[in-house]
Protein backbone atom coordinates (compact mmCIF):
# COMPACT_ATOMS: atom_id res chain seq x y z
CA UNK A 1 0.00 0.00 0.00
CA UNK A 2 1.49 3.48 -1.37
CA UNK A 3 2.44 5.76 1.61
CA UNK A 4 0.03 8.65 1.78
CA UNK A 5 0.76 11.98 -0.58
CA UNK A 6 2.57 14.41 2.20
CA UNK A 7 0.79 17.65 2.27
CA UNK A 8 1.90 20.66 -0.47
CA UNK A 9 4.83 22.79 1.04
CA UNK A 10 3.88 26.60 -0.58
CA UNK A 11 6.54 28.84 -1.61
CA UNK A 12 5.52 31.23 1.17
CA UNK A 13 6.29 28.31 3.80
CA UNK A 14 9.62 28.01 1.82
CA UNK A 15 10.75 31.24 1.97
CA UNK A 16 9.31 31.27 6.01
CA UNK A 17 11.63 28.22 6.64
CA UNK A 18 15.16 30.19 5.35
CA UNK A 19 14.19 33.67 6.59
CA UNK A 20 13.67 32.24 10.16
CA UNK A 21 17.31 30.50 10.07
CA UNK A 22 18.78 33.22 8.15
CA UNK A 23 17.54 35.79 10.69
CA UNK A 24 18.12 33.42 13.75
CA UNK A 25 21.79 33.13 12.48
CA UNK A 26 22.97 36.78 12.05
CA UNK A 27 21.45 37.70 15.61
CA UNK A 28 23.25 34.63 17.15
CA UNK A 29 26.49 35.25 15.43
CA UNK A 30 26.32 38.98 14.48
CA UNK A 31 25.05 40.32 17.09
CA UNK A 32 25.66 41.48 21.05
CA UNK A 33 22.92 42.73 22.40
CA UNK A 34 23.65 42.85 26.11
CA UNK A 35 27.38 42.86 26.67
CA UNK A 36 28.46 40.12 29.21
CA UNK A 37 24.84 38.51 29.07
CA UNK A 38 25.30 35.99 26.20
CA UNK A 39 21.55 34.67 27.24
CA UNK A 40 19.99 37.83 26.12
CA UNK A 41 21.15 37.88 22.44
CA UNK A 42 20.88 34.00 22.18
CA UNK A 43 16.96 34.29 23.49
CA UNK A 44 15.95 36.89 21.22
CA UNK A 45 17.53 35.15 18.27
CA UNK A 46 15.16 32.29 19.31
CA UNK A 47 12.07 34.33 19.89
CA UNK A 48 12.65 36.13 15.93
CA UNK A 49 12.89 32.67 14.62
CA UNK A 50 9.46 31.52 15.99
CA UNK A 51 7.62 33.96 15.58
CA UNK A 52 9.11 33.86 11.58
CA UNK A 53 7.80 30.39 11.44
CA UNK A 54 4.65 30.87 13.46
CA UNK A 55 3.71 33.69 11.05
CA UNK A 56 4.37 31.99 7.90
CA UNK A 57 3.75 28.31 8.64
CA UNK A 58 7.22 27.24 7.38
CA UNK A 59 6.68 24.00 10.11
CA UNK A 60 3.66 22.76 12.04
CA UNK A 61 2.82 25.48 14.30
CA UNK A 62 2.68 22.82 17.18
CA UNK A 63 6.67 21.61 16.07
CA UNK A 64 7.83 25.51 16.61
CA UNK A 65 6.60 25.62 20.08
CA UNK A 66 8.68 22.59 20.74
CA UNK A 67 11.62 24.42 20.05
CA UNK A 68 12.28 26.12 23.30
CA UNK A 69 12.70 22.44 24.73
CA UNK A 70 15.51 21.84 22.65
CA UNK A 71 17.22 25.51 22.19
CA UNK A 72 16.91 27.60 25.47
CA UNK A 73 18.93 24.42 26.75
CA UNK A 74 21.46 24.48 24.10
CA UNK A 75 21.84 28.26 24.44
CA UNK A 76 22.18 28.27 28.06
CA UNK A 77 19.30 29.99 28.90
CA UNK A 78 16.85 27.88 30.69
CA UNK A 79 17.20 24.05 31.80
CA UNK A 80 15.16 21.47 29.86
CA UNK A 81 14.13 20.28 33.22
CA UNK A 82 12.65 23.76 34.40
CA UNK A 83 10.72 24.66 30.32
CA UNK A 84 9.56 21.39 30.17
CA UNK A 85 6.46 21.82 33.07
CA UNK A 86 5.61 25.17 31.45
CA UNK A 87 4.01 23.17 28.57
CA UNK A 88 1.65 21.83 31.08
CA UNK A 89 0.66 24.61 33.35
CA UNK A 90 -2.96 25.48 34.58
CA UNK A 91 -4.09 27.48 31.35
CA UNK A 92 -3.48 24.12 29.43
CA UNK A 93 -5.56 22.63 31.24
CA UNK A 94 -8.56 25.28 31.52
CA UNK A 95 -8.08 24.68 27.21
CA UNK A 96 -8.16 21.20 27.22
CA UNK A 97 -11.19 20.85 30.46
CA UNK A 98 -13.23 23.85 27.73
CA UNK A 99 -12.21 21.29 24.39
CA UNK A 100 -13.86 18.17 26.44
CA UNK A 101 -17.08 20.29 26.93
CA UNK A 102 -17.13 21.70 23.72
CA UNK A 103 -16.31 17.80 21.99
CA UNK A 104 -19.31 16.88 24.03
CA UNK A 105 -21.60 19.41 22.78
CA UNK A 106 -21.12 17.99 19.25
CA UNK A 107 -21.24 14.23 20.17
CA UNK A 108 -24.69 15.15 21.78
CA UNK A 109 -25.77 17.64 18.94
CA UNK A 110 -26.33 20.45 20.97
CA UNK A 111 -23.80 22.36 19.63
CA UNK A 112 -26.84 22.36 16.72
CA UNK A 113 -30.05 22.89 18.95
CA UNK A 114 -27.37 26.26 20.50
CA UNK A 115 -26.78 27.65 17.50
CA UNK A 116 -30.68 27.46 16.10
CA UNK A 117 -31.87 29.06 19.81
CA UNK A 118 -29.20 31.98 18.61
CA UNK A 119 -30.52 32.46 15.41
CA UNK A 120 -34.54 32.84 16.71
CA UNK A 121 -33.08 35.62 18.75
CA UNK A 122 -30.45 37.11 16.90
CA UNK A 123 -31.35 36.52 13.24
CA UNK A 124 -30.12 35.41 9.90
CA UNK A 125 -27.98 38.84 9.29
CA UNK A 126 -24.05 37.93 9.01
CA UNK A 127 -23.15 40.97 10.24
CA UNK A 128 -25.58 41.34 13.17
CA UNK A 129 -25.13 37.86 14.03
CA UNK A 130 -21.07 38.66 14.43
CA UNK A 131 -21.88 41.54 16.78
CA UNK A 132 -24.47 39.95 18.49
CA UNK A 133 -21.49 37.69 19.43
CA UNK A 134 -18.79 40.52 19.92
CA UNK A 135 -20.92 42.56 22.18
CA UNK A 136 -21.91 38.98 24.44
CA UNK A 137 -17.76 38.39 24.37
CA UNK A 138 -16.62 41.74 25.47
CA UNK A 139 -19.43 42.39 28.36
CA UNK A 140 -18.49 39.25 29.59
CA UNK A 141 -14.80 39.73 29.46
CA UNK A 142 -15.57 43.15 31.53
CA UNK A 143 -15.86 41.18 34.49
CA UNK A 144 -14.60 37.91 34.23
CA UNK A 145 -11.12 36.37 32.62
CA UNK A 146 -10.69 36.95 29.17
CA UNK A 147 -9.45 33.09 29.03
CA UNK A 148 -12.53 31.74 30.61
CA UNK A 149 -15.20 34.30 28.34
CA UNK A 150 -13.61 33.22 25.41
CA UNK A 151 -13.93 29.15 26.93
CA UNK A 152 -17.86 29.93 27.28
CA UNK A 153 -18.36 31.66 23.79
CA UNK A 154 -16.01 29.68 21.19
CA UNK A 155 -18.29 26.26 21.75
CA UNK A 156 -21.59 28.41 21.08
CA UNK A 157 -19.63 30.32 17.87
CA UNK A 158 -18.32 27.09 16.89
CA UNK A 159 -21.78 25.49 16.93
CA UNK A 160 -23.17 28.62 14.78
CA UNK A 161 -20.49 27.84 12.21
CA UNK A 162 -20.85 24.25 12.11
CA UNK A 163 -24.46 24.59 10.81
CA UNK A 164 -23.99 27.85 8.60
CA UNK A 165 -21.11 25.33 6.74
CA UNK A 166 -23.83 22.54 6.72
CA UNK A 167 -26.49 24.60 5.25
CA UNK A 168 -23.99 26.65 3.01
CA UNK A 169 -22.96 22.80 1.11
CA UNK A 170 -26.27 21.89 0.90
CA UNK A 171 -27.46 24.91 -1.27
CA UNK A 172 -23.91 24.25 -3.24
CA UNK A 173 -25.14 20.64 -3.73
CA UNK A 174 -28.76 22.20 -4.71
CA UNK A 175 -27.18 24.19 -7.86
CA UNK A 176 -26.84 27.35 -6.41
CA UNK A 177 -23.81 29.45 -6.55
CA UNK A 178 -22.36 30.22 -3.43
CA UNK A 179 -21.19 33.66 -2.35
CA UNK A 180 -17.70 34.13 -3.13
CA UNK A 181 -17.35 35.43 0.42
CA UNK A 182 -18.96 32.92 1.85
CA UNK A 183 -15.84 31.27 3.55
CA UNK A 184 -15.16 34.83 5.75
CA UNK A 185 -18.28 34.07 7.77
CA UNK A 186 -16.76 31.43 9.89
CA UNK A 187 -13.63 32.92 10.19
CA UNK A 188 -14.71 36.67 11.15
CA UNK A 189 -17.27 34.82 13.35
CA UNK A 190 -14.28 33.43 15.64
CA UNK A 191 -12.02 36.19 15.37
CA UNK A 192 -14.60 38.10 16.75
CA UNK A 193 -14.56 36.23 20.02
CA UNK A 194 -11.57 36.36 20.13
CA UNK A 195 -11.26 39.94 19.94
CA UNK A 196 -13.91 40.90 21.65
CA UNK A 197 -12.69 38.98 24.56
CA UNK A 198 -9.32 41.48 24.55
CA UNK A 199 -11.34 44.57 24.21
CA UNK A 200 -13.79 43.82 26.53
CA UNK A 201 -11.28 43.70 29.65
CA UNK A 202 -10.17 46.88 28.87
CA UNK A 203 -13.64 48.64 29.93
CA UNK A 204 -13.10 47.76 33.82
CA UNK A 205 -10.27 47.23 36.10
CA UNK A 206 -10.90 43.74 37.22
CA UNK A 207 -11.11 42.77 33.61
CA UNK A 208 -7.96 41.98 32.87
CA UNK A 209 -4.94 41.55 34.68
CA UNK A 210 -2.25 44.52 33.63
CA UNK A 211 -5.46 47.20 34.72
CA UNK A 212 -5.20 45.41 38.05
CA UNK A 213 -0.99 45.96 37.97
CA UNK A 214 -1.47 49.35 36.70
CA UNK A 215 -3.48 50.41 40.24
CA UNK A 216 -0.52 48.29 42.36
CA UNK A 217 2.13 50.11 40.59
CA UNK A 218 1.04 53.37 40.55
CA UNK A 219 0.38 52.83 44.13
CA UNK A 220 3.25 51.52 45.20
CA UNK A 221 5.50 54.01 42.64
CA UNK A 222 3.70 57.40 43.53
CA UNK A 223 1.89 56.72 46.90
CA UNK A 224 0.84 60.33 47.71
CA UNK A 225 -1.08 60.23 44.28
CA UNK A 226 -5.05 60.02 44.13
CA UNK A 227 -5.77 56.44 43.53
CA UNK A 228 -7.47 54.92 40.84
CA UNK A 229 -10.88 54.20 40.84
CA UNK A 230 -13.17 51.69 39.26
CA UNK A 231 -15.21 54.08 38.78
CA UNK A 232 -12.57 57.10 37.45
CA UNK A 233 -11.55 53.97 34.92
CA UNK A 234 -14.78 52.58 33.56
CA UNK A 235 -15.39 56.35 33.35
CA UNK A 236 -12.65 56.32 30.65
CA UNK A 237 -12.25 53.02 29.58
CA UNK A 238 -15.82 51.97 29.08
CA UNK A 239 -16.12 54.30 25.77
CA UNK A 240 -12.92 53.33 24.41
CA UNK A 241 -13.76 49.57 24.31
CA UNK A 242 -17.30 50.71 22.82
CA UNK A 243 -15.32 53.18 20.12
CA UNK A 244 -12.84 49.82 19.20
CA UNK A 245 -15.43 47.07 19.21
CA UNK A 246 -17.71 48.92 16.83
CA UNK A 247 -14.76 49.88 14.71
CA UNK A 248 -13.52 46.32 14.83
CA UNK A 249 -16.61 44.78 14.21
CA UNK A 250 -16.54 47.04 10.95
CA UNK A 251 -12.95 46.47 9.72
CA UNK A 252 -13.52 42.92 9.82
CA UNK A 253 -16.72 42.04 8.55
CA UNK A 254 -16.67 45.10 6.11
CA UNK A 255 -13.08 46.08 4.77
CA UNK A 256 -10.42 42.78 5.84
CA UNK A 257 -12.79 40.02 5.46
CA UNK A 258 -15.94 40.88 3.84
CA UNK A 259 -19.06 39.32 4.87
CA UNK A 260 -21.42 37.42 2.24
CA UNK A 261 -24.61 39.92 1.71
CA UNK A 262 -26.68 36.82 3.27
CA UNK A 263 -26.72 33.07 5.24
CA UNK A 264 -28.61 30.52 4.52
CA UNK A 265 -29.70 30.80 8.19
CA UNK A 266 -32.52 33.99 6.32
CA UNK A 267 -36.23 33.22 6.69
CA UNK A 268 -37.69 31.83 10.65
CA UNK A 269 -39.16 28.75 8.73
CA UNK A 270 -35.75 27.58 8.09
CA UNK A 271 -34.99 28.08 11.67
CA UNK A 272 -38.50 25.89 12.66
CA UNK A 273 -37.74 23.43 10.40
CA UNK A 274 -34.52 22.85 12.02
CA UNK A 275 -34.91 23.07 15.50
CA UNK A 276 -38.40 19.98 14.83
CA UNK A 277 -36.02 17.89 13.32
CA UNK A 278 -33.56 17.88 16.27
CA UNK A 279 -36.67 16.68 18.46
CA UNK A 280 -37.09 17.14 22.16
CA UNK A 281 -34.59 18.42 24.24
CA UNK A 282 -32.77 15.17 25.64
CA UNK A 283 -31.72 13.72 29.04
CA UNK A 284 -27.55 13.33 27.20
CA UNK A 285 -28.00 17.72 25.96
CA UNK A 286 -29.44 18.44 29.26
CA UNK A 287 -26.69 16.66 31.36
CA UNK A 288 -23.79 18.55 29.26
CA UNK A 289 -25.75 22.24 29.02
CA UNK A 290 -25.73 21.43 32.73
CA UNK A 291 -21.87 20.31 32.84
CA UNK A 292 -21.08 24.07 30.83
CA UNK A 293 -23.85 25.83 32.56
CA UNK A 294 -21.93 25.08 35.68
CA UNK A 295 -18.53 25.34 34.86
CA UNK A 296 -19.79 29.11 33.52
CA UNK A 297 -21.00 29.78 36.93
CA UNK A 298 -17.94 28.32 38.36
CA UNK A 299 -15.67 30.82 35.88
CA UNK A 300 -17.57 33.44 36.58
CA UNK A 301 -17.64 33.33 40.37
CA UNK A 302 -14.85 31.97 42.00
CA UNK A 303 -12.67 34.96 42.75
CA UNK A 304 -14.38 38.45 44.26
CA UNK A 305 -15.52 40.66 42.02
CA UNK A 306 -14.86 44.30 43.57
CA UNK A 307 -16.44 47.86 42.59
CA UNK A 308 -13.94 50.13 43.45
CA UNK A 309 -12.76 50.21 47.42
CA UNK A 310 -16.65 50.35 48.94
CA UNK A 311 -17.96 47.08 47.90
CA UNK A 312 -17.04 43.59 46.97
CA UNK A 313 -19.17 40.50 45.69
CA UNK A 314 -17.43 37.32 47.04
CA UNK A 315 -16.35 34.86 45.32
CA UNK A 316 -17.32 31.16 46.18
CA UNK A 317 -13.57 29.89 46.48
CA UNK A 318 -13.61 32.15 49.59
CA UNK A 319 -16.46 29.80 51.44
CA UNK A 320 -14.01 26.87 51.08
CA UNK A 321 -11.15 25.65 53.11
CA UNK A 322 -8.81 25.69 50.37
CA UNK A 323 -10.26 27.54 48.05
CA UNK A 324 -7.43 29.97 47.43
CA UNK A 325 -5.99 26.92 45.30
CA UNK A 326 -8.52 26.38 42.84
CA UNK A 327 -7.84 28.17 39.57
CA UNK A 328 -9.77 28.35 36.36
CA UNK A 329 -7.83 24.72 35.32
CA UNK A 330 -9.19 23.27 38.55
CA UNK A 331 -12.51 23.68 37.37
CA UNK A 332 -12.09 22.95 34.08
CA UNK A 333 -11.07 19.33 34.06
CA UNK A 334 -13.05 18.67 36.91
CA UNK A 335 -16.38 19.11 34.76
CA UNK A 336 -14.52 17.87 31.68
CA UNK A 337 -13.97 14.64 34.16
CA UNK A 338 -17.41 14.75 35.18
CA UNK A 339 -18.32 14.08 31.56
CA UNK A 340 -16.76 10.91 31.41
CA UNK A 341 -18.99 9.92 34.51
CA UNK A 342 -22.78 10.63 33.48
CA UNK A 343 -24.19 8.52 32.30
CA UNK A 344 -26.11 8.37 28.80
CA UNK A 345 -28.59 6.17 26.93
CA UNK A 346 -27.89 2.33 26.47
CA UNK A 347 -25.22 1.82 29.06
CA UNK A 348 -22.68 4.34 27.99
CA UNK A 349 -21.06 7.62 29.12
CA UNK A 350 -21.70 11.18 28.00
CA UNK A 351 -18.05 11.69 27.16
CA UNK A 352 -15.69 9.10 25.67
CA UNK A 353 -11.69 8.54 25.07
CA UNK A 354 -12.87 8.13 21.19
CA UNK A 355 -14.39 11.13 21.23
CA UNK A 356 -11.67 12.99 23.29
CA UNK A 357 -9.23 12.11 21.19
CA UNK A 358 -10.26 14.75 18.98
CA UNK A 359 -9.06 16.97 21.65
CA UNK A 360 -6.95 19.84 19.25
CA UNK A 361 -2.99 18.31 20.62
CA UNK A 362 -1.27 21.13 18.79
CA UNK A 363 -3.31 24.44 20.16
CA UNK A 364 -2.40 22.87 23.71
CA UNK A 365 1.56 22.64 22.13
CA UNK A 366 1.44 26.24 20.61
CA UNK A 367 -0.01 27.85 23.53
CA UNK A 368 2.74 26.15 25.45
CA UNK A 369 5.55 26.90 23.32
CA UNK A 370 4.64 30.62 23.91
CA UNK A 371 4.59 30.19 27.84
CA UNK A 372 7.75 28.64 27.53
CA UNK A 373 8.94 31.46 24.99
CA UNK A 374 7.99 34.14 27.86
CA UNK A 375 9.84 32.52 30.40
CA UNK A 376 13.01 32.23 28.43
CA UNK A 377 12.47 36.04 27.80
CA UNK A 378 12.28 36.55 31.50
CA UNK A 379 15.15 34.26 32.79
CA UNK A 380 17.37 36.06 29.87
CA UNK A 381 16.67 39.40 31.21
CA UNK A 382 15.59 40.20 27.88
CA UNK A 383 12.37 41.93 28.93
CA UNK A 384 14.63 43.98 31.11
CA UNK A 385 16.45 44.73 28.34
CA UNK A 386 13.71 45.97 26.22
CA UNK A 387 12.19 47.81 29.42
CA UNK A 388 15.46 49.93 28.94
CA UNK A 389 15.49 51.05 25.61
CA UNK A 390 12.15 53.06 27.00
CA UNK A 391 14.92 55.49 28.53
CA UNK A 392 16.25 56.56 25.24
CA UNK A 393 12.86 58.68 24.74
CA UNK A 394 13.61 61.22 27.24
CA UNK A 395 13.56 64.48 26.14
CA UNK A 396 11.02 63.44 23.16
CA UNK A 397 8.13 65.04 22.66
CA UNK A 398 4.80 63.22 24.97
CA UNK A 399 3.26 62.02 21.96
CA UNK A 400 5.97 60.66 20.84
CA UNK A 401 6.14 58.46 23.66
CA UNK A 402 3.01 57.41 23.89
CA UNK A 403 3.17 56.24 20.34
CA UNK A 404 6.36 54.48 21.10
CA UNK A 405 5.72 53.02 24.12
CA UNK A 406 1.83 51.82 22.39
CA UNK A 407 3.78 50.23 19.50
CA UNK A 408 6.85 48.59 21.32
CA UNK A 409 3.95 46.90 24.00
CA UNK A 410 1.73 45.72 21.37
CA UNK A 411 4.53 43.81 19.55
CA UNK A 412 6.51 42.52 22.93
CA UNK A 413 2.92 40.66 24.48
CA UNK A 414 2.16 39.16 20.63
CA UNK A 415 5.37 36.54 22.31
CA UNK A 416 5.09 37.59 25.87
CA UNK A 417 2.76 37.32 28.81
CA UNK A 418 1.01 40.80 29.07
CA UNK A 419 0.80 40.95 32.88
CA UNK A 420 4.77 40.26 32.91
CA UNK A 421 5.10 42.99 30.40
CA UNK A 422 3.23 45.70 32.38
CA UNK A 423 5.10 44.08 35.91
CA UNK A 424 8.72 45.01 33.66
CA UNK A 425 7.58 47.87 31.77
CA UNK A 426 5.48 50.29 34.09
CA UNK A 427 8.11 51.10 36.88
CA UNK A 428 10.59 52.21 34.18
CA UNK A 429 7.86 54.58 32.96
CA UNK A 430 7.38 56.10 35.77
CA UNK A 431 10.62 56.90 36.48
CA UNK A 432 10.36 58.06 32.90
CA UNK A 433 7.82 60.26 33.28
CA UNK A 434 9.64 61.51 36.79
CA UNK A 435 12.35 62.52 35.08
CA UNK A 436 11.20 64.02 31.86
CA UNK A 437 8.29 65.72 34.22
CA UNK A 438 4.92 64.50 32.79
CA UNK A 439 1.98 62.64 34.74
CA UNK A 440 2.82 59.16 35.09
CA UNK A 441 -0.50 58.18 34.03
CA UNK A 442 0.45 60.03 30.37
CA UNK A 443 2.76 57.00 29.75
CA UNK A 444 1.69 54.61 32.37
CA UNK A 445 -1.99 54.00 30.89
CA UNK A 446 -0.87 53.78 27.29
CA UNK A 447 1.21 51.03 28.36
CA UNK A 448 -1.61 49.05 30.11
CA UNK A 449 -4.04 49.51 26.99
CA UNK A 450 -1.23 48.32 25.19
CA UNK A 451 -1.16 45.30 26.67
CA UNK A 452 -4.21 44.12 26.07
CA UNK A 453 -4.33 44.91 21.89
CA UNK A 454 -1.82 41.86 20.68
CA UNK A 455 -3.97 40.15 18.32
CA UNK A 456 -2.10 38.97 15.89
CA UNK A 457 -0.75 35.78 17.07
CA UNK A 458 -2.57 32.41 18.73
CA UNK A 459 0.30 33.03 21.31
CA UNK A 460 -0.48 36.63 22.12
CA UNK A 461 -3.51 35.87 24.14
CA UNK A 462 -5.47 33.07 25.04
CA UNK A 463 -8.68 33.82 23.35
CA UNK A 464 -6.23 34.14 20.04
CA UNK A 465 -5.38 30.53 20.81
CA UNK A 466 -8.86 29.45 21.79
CA UNK A 467 -10.26 30.50 18.76
CA UNK A 468 -7.46 29.56 16.63
CA UNK A 469 -8.34 25.70 18.04
CA UNK A 470 -11.97 26.23 16.12
CA UNK A 471 -9.94 25.24 12.81
CA UNK A 472 -11.62 27.80 10.85
CA UNK A 473 -8.53 30.42 11.62
CA UNK A 474 -5.07 30.03 9.72
CA UNK A 475 -2.39 32.22 11.85
CA UNK A 476 -2.08 34.08 8.39
CA UNK A 477 -4.97 35.16 8.64
CA UNK A 478 -5.07 36.33 12.24
CA UNK A 479 -1.56 37.79 11.93
CA UNK A 480 -3.61 39.87 8.64
CA UNK A 481 -6.35 40.65 10.70
CA UNK A 482 -4.36 41.08 13.79
CA UNK A 483 -2.00 44.17 12.54
CA UNK A 484 -4.78 46.41 11.10
CA UNK A 485 -6.68 45.37 14.41
CA UNK A 486 -2.78 46.91 16.51
CA UNK A 487 -2.87 50.16 14.22
CA UNK A 488 -6.13 50.20 15.18
CA UNK A 489 -5.69 49.93 19.19
CA UNK A 490 -2.40 52.57 18.71
CA UNK A 491 -4.83 55.49 17.20
CA UNK A 492 -7.63 54.66 19.41
CA UNK A 493 -5.25 55.11 22.46
CA UNK A 494 -3.20 57.90 21.52
CA UNK A 495 -7.11 59.72 21.14
CA UNK A 496 -8.39 58.90 23.69
CA UNK A 497 -5.08 59.37 25.91
CA UNK A 498 -5.48 63.11 24.76
CA UNK A 499 -9.03 63.41 24.87
CA UNK A 500 -11.09 61.44 27.63
CA UNK A 501 -7.72 60.42 29.72
CA UNK A 502 -6.96 64.36 30.53
CA UNK A 503 -10.29 65.01 32.51
CA UNK A 504 -11.48 61.88 33.62
CA UNK A 505 -7.67 61.45 35.81
CA UNK A 506 -7.30 65.48 36.37
CA UNK A 507 -4.06 65.11 33.96
CA UNK A 508 -2.63 68.43 32.54
CA UNK A 509 -0.51 68.36 29.76
CA UNK A 510 1.57 71.21 30.97
CA UNK A 511 1.46 71.07 35.02
CA UNK A 512 4.03 68.30 36.86
CA UNK A 513 1.77 67.12 39.40
CA UNK A 514 3.88 67.70 43.46
CA UNK A 515 3.13 64.02 44.21
CA UNK A 516 5.12 62.87 41.27
CA UNK A 517 8.07 65.04 41.71
CA UNK A 518 8.51 62.99 44.93
CA UNK A 519 11.71 60.78 45.27
CA UNK A 520 10.53 57.20 43.88
CA UNK A 521 9.98 54.48 46.88
CA UNK A 522 13.26 52.28 48.27
CA UNK A 523 12.96 49.08 46.47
Amino acid sequence: MPPPPAPEVTRRNQLGFWLGLAVFAAVVFGADIEPGKPAVTSTAAIALLMAVWWVTEAVPVAVTALLPLVLFPLFGVVRGSEIAPVYLNNNIFLFAGGFLIALAMERWNLHRRIALLILSALGGGPHRLVLGFMVATAFLSMWISNTATAMMMMPMGLSLALLYEELLSQETEAGQTPDPRAANFSLVLMLGIAYGSSIGGVATIIGTPPNVVLTQIFHAEFPEAPPISFAQWIIFAFPLTVTFLLASWFMLGRLIYPLPARTPFSGSALIGEELRRLGPYGREERLVTAVFVTAAFLWMFREDIRFGEAFALPGWSSLLKHGAMIDDGTIAIAMGTLLFMLPARGGGRIMNWETARKLPWGILWLFGGGFALAKGITESELSIWIGRKFEVLEGAPAWAVIVAISGTITGVTELTSNTATTQMVLPILAALARSIEVHPLMFMIPATLSASCAFMLPVATPPNAIVYGSERVSITQMAWAGLFMNLLGLALIAVFIYTLALPVFQISADVFPAWASAAAPSP
